[in-house]
């Protein structure tokens, strides 16, 4: 999925017709669609563009302009910068699913291999929120596991979930740089079967961009998962997934669920 490119010249867009002219068209928007047709057609995933200097000088623009259309082409996703590196044309996003899938499993079917580093476990009293949705009294501890996920040495994800304590005790003694869904299943006979889910975007603060090896204010898909086991409440899980990585896929219908009600 993810390949490390340090070639010594970068790659520049082969093209001789292609130039940035005085005209309607913005100069910025120019050279922004001349970058987009070396991305697509001639440049593979990981390979570095050309610095700002050497695209102002090769189109004889200003660096502002530069700057503006790799800018766009970053928020589009075609582009991904790396602190200290430069800046490289993007890896295509991994679909996600929204399945009950454990991490572990997930990246094995994609093909590639997985790996958890355990952050922090330990025994700690959740938000009412939280609280809530396990069904635990005020103040009440829970266990609190964090853990970043990576696919092939790529850091893709941070977790911060919370666990009843009652459900799972003893969880810190377990080996939870594996499959925490497949430890559940074998200590304590929990198959998490049921689970709702809610799907947002937000920008990455300082711990989770530094987690992520990506830059403060990049955009994150986050994932919070309320889970359960034959109708009782377990997990109460958040994920902070690349926004660079990853996709959403949802297969949709006419279907209106019937507590919601609503038109056809």
């Amino acid at each position: 999925m993810s390949q490390t490119v340090t070639p010594t010249t970068p790659a520049t867009p082969a093209a001789t017709t292609d130039r940035v002219v005085e005209g309607p068209t913005p100069k910025h928007a120019q050279l922004r669609e001349i970058l987009r047709r070396a991305i697509e057609r001639e440049l593979p995933p990981g390979s570095p563009i050309p610095s700002e200097r050497d695209l102002a000088e090769r189109y004889q623009v200003s660096r502002l302009t530069v700057r503006s259309a790799i800018g766009k082409l970053v928020e589009e996703g075609l582009l991904t910068r790396a602190r200290g590196k430069g800046t490289f044309t993007a890896t295509r996003r991994m679909e996600l699913q929204l399945y009950l899938m454990s991490f572990t499993d997930d990246m094995r079917r994609r093909g590639l291999t997985p790996a958890t580093e355990l952050l922090h476990c330990g025994s700690d009293a959740p938000p009412p929120e939280t609280a809530g949705a396990l069904g635990l009294a005020p103040r009440q501890p829970a266990y609190r596991l964090v853990r970043r996920r990576r696919a092939d040495g790529v850091p893709l994800a941070v977790e911060r979930g919370w666990y009843h304590p009652r459900r799972v005790p003893g969880l810190p003694d377990l080996d939870l740089t594996s499959s925490l869904y497949a430890q559940l299943a074998q200590h304590y006979d929990l198959r998490l079967d049921h689970a709702r889910q809610t799907v947002w975007s937000e920008a990455a603060d300082r711990e989770t961009a530094r987690l992520l090896g990506i830059r403060t204010g990049d955009p994150l898909l986050v994932f919070r998962r309320v889970s359960s086991a034959s109708g009782v409440p377990v997990e109460d899980m958040t994920s902070w997934y690349r926004g660079d990585r990853y996709e959403v896929t949802m297969q949709l219908d006419r279907t209106v669920p019937a507590e919601h009600g609503g038109n056809p």
